[in-house]
């Protein structure tokens, strides 16, 4: 792979993501040896400073292992790399089948949390989850507010769960390159426009019916699987 030189706007996050993208595309195969950090420096044309800010970085994705005063290592990043690489996007995580991952992810994920949401939730956290619901509902027909008000009404369940762990990984999945309300429009319409399964939902929650509010969620969050891609709205005034 032939590296480019960087650009002065931001060095680092140009040899980072080069070198990002060399060792998921195989370019580099795990246990190779990336160049030293002086040849890095001389051909992406930056200070080592840079290299060095770019090898860390690899390193916390779980890329490479850099080794004090040694060779950084290439590791294999089905093995080490965490949520935070898919969340990269699709140009640096070149998986054809990605966007249905996450979808399947998420899914999971919101179902369960819904779930335990409706068992143990205090009363105002169920209370803002209703809440919830009906600012997404009056948001409706705008699809952009509809997503921005859905993924908070997706956080107050995961809060009314009482899981850290899950918390966490929500919050990698709306702040990456592919969050959910970045999945492609046509696949979400059918989600964001079930006002009405959002609201049984969130009466489920509030009821205290577990199994109920998990199958909800679980029909709600595969939409974007199992239901037809929709096209485009045309303008009316066409």
């Amino acid at each position: 792979m032939e590296f480019r030189p960087a650009s002065r706007s931001s060095v680092s996050d140009h040899v980072f993501s080069q070198l990002r993208d060399a060792i998921v595309s195989g370019e580099y195969a795990p246990g190779d040896g990336l160049p030293s950090e002086r040849e890095l420096a001389t051909v992406f044309e930056v200070n080592r400073h840079a290299v060095r800010e770019a090898l860390r970085r690899l390193q916390q994705l779980g890329l490479v292992r850099v080794a004090q005063g040694g060779a950084t290592r290439v590791l294999d990043w089905r093995r080490h790399a965490g949520l935070d690489l898919a969340m990269a996007g699709a140009e640096a995580l070149p998986v054809e089948t990605l966007v249905r991952d996450v979808v399947e992810m998420r899914a999971c994920l919101g179902a369960d949390a819904a779930r335990l949401c409706a068992e143990r939730g205090t009363p105002e956290a169920k209370a803002e989850v209703v809440a919830a619901v009906e600012v997404y509902a009056a948001a409706a027909p705008d699809l952009e507010r509809m997503g921005e008000a859905n993924v908070a009404l997706w956080r107050a369940v995961i809060a009314g769960s009482a899981n850290i762990a899950y918390l966490l990984a929500f919050n990698s999945l709306v702040g990456g390159a592919l969050a959910v309300g970045r999945v492609p429009a046509g696949h979400r319409t059918a989600e964001l426009l079930d006002v009405a399964g959002h609201r049984r939902l969130g009466a489920h929650i509030a009821a205290g019916a577990a199994a109920e509010a998990e199958g909800q969620a679980k029909a709600l969050l595969t939409a974007p699987i199992t239901a037809p891609v929709a096209s485009p709205r045309k303008d009316s005034r066409a």
